[in-house]
């Protein structure tokens, strides 16, 4: 009777491990397979990030439309780094990126993702301004590779006219919205206007959101006041005395010359959002409140 019961019980325990068993086999053919797959996975997913990268360029056409030919660069009201205002004429067109770059087209265009606040979209940061060029060029190869931008344009930092520009989008007050950041009442860090546009110490709570999450400029272009300091190309002017007045980039960076960065981040105040606002930065610098735009351009002729 023992004997029986215990064939039974072998018969009844045989049916669900042969289940487990078949089914750990098929789990290990399926990893088996996604591990052959993954490098096609890959290279698709690449490509759709790339196609997205090029799909929210904004194209920018100077004295074309509703984008004027001329800007007043600079502010009467800031610093002493912001003056002269000085007018400033654009002559080329160009693309605009309407985000800071995100996470996930940063680690799949480097390979690695150094970020502090770790979000596919949120804004990359914590590289400093030669790996910002870097990866500048390394997108440009894989954009030149998958036939989404054609062979004499490239991906760049924007000069910091073409920054200001972008920022101000038509605009002459101290932001892109107003003259004003803060409501009745607001004190100290409190900007409640600036609110609906950046991410500022007034209304940041320590970790970074996906890009794109509060109100764009004019021109659709999102988060040009806050989140992340934005690299630019050009070195470090003390003031715009004999500043360049087409757009271009005002000289070339050298090792340990200090470099641009615009747009304030959400580790600072709202006056150093402003349109107009520039900050001087080591070239080294590394930091979870700066990071890059792109710019699509045509190669300059003597850079072919």
């Amino acid at each position: 009777m023992n004997h029986l019961k215990n064939i039974t019980l072998v018969r009844r325990l045989a049916v669900p491990v042969a289940f487990l068993f078949s089914t750990f086999i098929g789990l290990n053919q399926l990893s088996a397979e996604k591990k052959q797959d993954s490098p096609t996975a890959e290279a698709s997913q690449k490509t759709e990030l790339l196609k997205q990268f090029v799909k929210e360029l904004v194209p920018i056409t100077p004295g074309k439309g509703k984008f004027p030919q001329t800007f007043q660069m600079g502010s009467a009201k800031g610093e002493a780094a912001e003056r002269p205002v000085h007018k400033v004429t654009m002559s080329d067109d160009f693309w605009m990126s309407r985000y800071e770059v995100p996470q996930n087209l940063y680690l799949a265009v480097m390979g690695n993702n150094p970020s502090r606040w770790k979000g596919p979209r949120n804004s990359a940061e914590m590289f400093d301004w030669k790996t910002a060029n870097e990866f500048c060029r390394k997108l440009t190869a894989e954009l030149r590779n998958a036939k989404l931008i054609a062979a004499d344009e490239e991906i760049r930092l924007p000069s910091e006219a073409e920054w200001e520009y972008c920022c101000r989008a038509g605009t002459d007050t101290e932001y892109s919205f107003g003259d004003q950041a803060q409501k009745a009442g607001d004190e100290g860090k409190l900007a409640r206007i600036l609110d609906e546009y950046a991410w500022h110490t007034g209304n940041a709570a320590g970790n970074d959101p996906p890009v794109g999450a509060l109100k764009p400029n004019p021109w659709g272009l999102y988060d040009m006041h806050g989140y992340l300091w934005e690299f630019v190309s050009d070195p470090w002017h003390d003031s715009y005395q004999n500043a360049p007045a087409d757009g271009s980039v005002w000289g070339t960076v050298t090792v340990d010359q200090p470099i641009v960065v615009r747009g304030g981040s959400w580790m600072d105040r709202y006056d150093q959002l402003r349109s107009g606002f520039r900050k001087k930065e080591a070239a080294t610098s590394v930091s979870p409140a700066l990071g890059l735009r792109c710019v699509k351009a045509k190669v300059k002729k003597s850079e072919n």
